[in-house]
């Protein structure tokens, strides 16, 4: 009985599910592969699901005490993704942890360097940014990243409007991406 007290509790299971599910559709739409020109490659994919899990972690920093906590399970299952996908690209398990260090820094990295240029309101700095992480090694991108800038800035202001309900229960949603150069309504 009292090892009950030890266990994991996830009493959020079937909610932090239903958003993750939510979250990771949106960031599989095809027109940021398409219209976007997001590579659609394994670090490109990760890069958008950065991206929509950034946008909700940001949402949820103003959330009471349980739209945080959820926040945090959401970020967690997007670990364990992470790592359940790596394994599955067949890394080898005593690769995977030095693996998982890197992406984790990687992530909260774009974390900081999108909430700077979000914080500040500058589409120019946070295309910048989507873009240096997006096309390391080339100069590629520029007017792809600032539609995608553009987005993420829509995408921001449709979660403000988010009711503290939907985010309790796992509904919130990100607005559709338009096709490039046509402003998302």
């Amino acid at each position: 009985m009292i090892f009950g007290l030890f266990r994991k509790r996830n009493h959020n299971q079937i909610i932090v599910v239903r958003q993750y599910e939510v979250l990771t559709s949106m960031a599989r739409e095809p027109v940021f592969y398409t219209g976007y020109d997001v590579p659609d490659t394994v670090m490109g994919r990760f890069e958008l699901l950065s991206v929509v899990m950034i946008l909700f972690f940001r949402r949820t920093r103003s959330s009471a005490t349980s739209g945080q906590e959820l926040a945090q399970e959401i970020v967690d299952a997007f670990f364990e993704d992470i790592d359940y996908s790596i394994r599955e690209l067949g890394i080898g398990d005593n690769s995977v942890p030095k693996r998982m260090k890197k992406l984790a820094g990687m992530f909260y990295g774009r974390l900081e360097s999108y909430a700077t240029a979000m914080d500040g309101n500058d589409r120019a700095a946070l295309a910048a940014a989507l873009r240096r992480n997006i096309y390391p090694k080339t100069d590629a991108g520029a007017a792809s990243m600032a539609a995608l800038a553009d987005w993420m800035m829509d995408a921001e202001a449709h979660l403000a409007a988010v009711t503290e309900a939907d985010i309790a229960t796992g509904s919130a949603t990100l607005p559709q991406p338009g096709k490039l150069g046509q402003k998302v309504g």
